[in-house]
């Protein structure tokens, strides 16, 4: 396999996730009834539609094609969120504990990502801020779901 097919199906991975997270994020907007939790799961859906785009673009840089939707463990974890938010005695505590899973996930798979060797600069620079990004989302949920425990 080529270098470039190798990052290309990497950068592939991530923009499912951002897909994923994308799609949960506009998901638990209609699972919450604080108008402030919904402008955040707004702004991080903007965000993660962002995110697809840019990695859209690295992909397509690398003569690969991009995937264009989400995967089906997304989709399984959106409908657990449903689920779960239904059944919860306090829907937006649960929402956010799992809004916050998802972006330790995708942490976690933008970190082991960095420490590819030999990233090209702009990959390399564009995986850093994503991931930032979604650690300073981590942090600003974990004090909602301080808010609204």
């Amino acid at each position: 396999m080529k270098y470039s097919e190798e990052i290309s199906n990497k950068l592939n991975e991530l923009l499912v996730k951002n897909y994923d997270a994308e799609k949960g994020y506009l998901n638990a907007i209609k699972n919450v009834d604080s108008d402030r939790l919904k402008m955040f799961f707004k702004r991080r859906a903007t965000e993660r539609s962002e995110f697809a785009k840019e990695l859209r673009t690295e992909i397509l840089q690398y003569g690969e094609i991009p995937e264009d939707s989400g995967s089906f463990k997304g989709a399984m974890h959106r409908n657990w969120m449903t689920l779960k938010s239904t059944f919860s005695s306090n829907n937006e505590e649960a929402v956010l504990e799992e809004a916050i899973k998802g972006e330790e996930s995708s942490l976690e798979e933008y970190n082991e990502l960095i420490t590819t060797p030999n990233l090209p600069p702009t990959i390399d620079a564009l995986l850093l801020k994503h991931r930032n990004s979604i650690q300073s989302a981590i942090n600003t949920e974990k004090v909602h779901e301080e808010l609204v425990s």
